[in-house]
């Protein structure tokens, strides 16, 4: 018998919280959706905890421990009155707030869960609210006027596997866990080329959000490299720095590629008839590719009010195309290889 509270959960509000990831989703084989959408609906909440600016990072913090507490099982701590106290009532979007007080139904879905999927979905959540922890903890509160910037390039390594590489070995765990046999590359390797494949992800939205999150008072342009070019964090506010910051754009553009031929191997791992898998994999390659691609053209990449967004429309067209290059290794080789020349060749 259908699950009403699950459908809803997995369903009309997934779709409303993240429009994007939803037609990834759907286009997933039936047995990793549910797992998955469930990871993403909770780091999505807990994610809404951690961006809620009108209450001060340390009421964040607690809230964002609890909820962690809470999907690896811990009793009622209080969490959900006190979130619909501080959280759910700041919250604009009305799928944002109807997320929040929707997590009690979701921590009940993911006890439905098999045992297998449970532990995977906590592992996932308790890492990416890890990354969420650590924003809060290193950079100044968004109201304060005040600006960090990351130390070494490292420590941004780790946060794009803390906010995204993550996922990737998530992802790969629950092909092998709900597709057997269909993946025949070693499951290390896959792990590994999976969290190359979120940290392609995550250093384009890095990239791409500079601007924005240096007004809100974080930096993830690693001071280190800014010492180089002879920079501070407070240089990257002024839009008109844009080609003054761009060798160090170009050398992090460098290392974002090199994540993306990662994702390319794993795109290409997946065998040519699981059309569907491919698929929701080609397309976040492909639009960060496409956003790369208008980065590396932007003179003014460092005015938030110029981000470097691909259309809706675009979306679209890279949807619909995809159709068509997914079923063949050539076609899907030469459309992501050709997009990462073109970028290289503008640098």
């Amino acid at each position: 018998m259908p699950n009403p509270t699950r459908a809803f959960l997995l369903g009309p509000l997934l779709k409303g919280v993240s429009r994007s990831f939803y037609l990834t989703l759907r286009v997933l084989p039936a047995g990793m959706r549910d797992p998955i959408g469930l990871a993403y609906l909770l780091a999505r909440a807990a994610d809404t905890i951690a961006d809620t600016s009108l209450i001060s990072p340390e009421q964040r913090l607690a809230l964002l421990l609890s909820l962690r507490a809470r999907v690896n099982g811990a009793t009622d701590d209080g969490l959900f009155q006190r979130m619909a106290a501080e959280v759910a009532g700041q919250q604009i979007q009305s799928d944002e707030k109807v997320l929040l007080e929707s997590l009690g139904p979701a921590l009940d879905v993911l006890a439905q869960l098999s045992e297998a999927d449970r532990k995977a979905v906590r592992e996932v959540v308790s890492t990416l609210t890890d990354g969420m922890e650590f924003d809060l903890r290193t950079f100044p509160d968004e109201r304060s006027g005040q600006i960090a910037a990351l130390r070494e390039y490292d420590e941004l390594d780790r946060y794009t596997y803390l906010v995204a590489g993550c996922v990737g070995e998530f992802w790969t765990a629950m092909t092998y866990a709900h597709l057997p046999g269909t993946l025949k590359v070693q499951p290390d390797i896959m792990a590994r080329r999976g969290v190359r494949f979120g940290k392609a992800l995550q250093m384009t939205n890095v990239l791409r959000d500079c601007g924005k999150d240096l007004r809100i008072g974080r930096c993830y342009l690693p001071q280190s490299m800014l010492d180089r070019y002879g920079l501070s964090a407070r240089d990257l506010l002024v839009p008109a720095n844009s080609l003054r910051v761009r060798p160090l754009l170009v050398e992090l553009l460098r290392k974002t590629l090199d994540h993306f031929r990662e994702a390319l191997d794993y795109t290409l791992a997946i065998p040519a008839f699981s059309v569907r898998l491919r698929l929701a994999c080609l397309w976040p390659i492909l639009i960060g590719l496409d956003t790369l691609s208008l980065l590396v053209d932007n003179d003014a990449w460092l005015d938030p009010q110029k981000a470097s967004k691909v259309r809706r429309n675009d979306v679209y067209r890279i949807i619909a195309s995809s159709l068509l290059l997914a079923p063949s290794n050539a076609l899907v080789r030469n459309a992501i290889e050709t997009r990462i020349r073109q970028i290289e060749a503008r640098f």
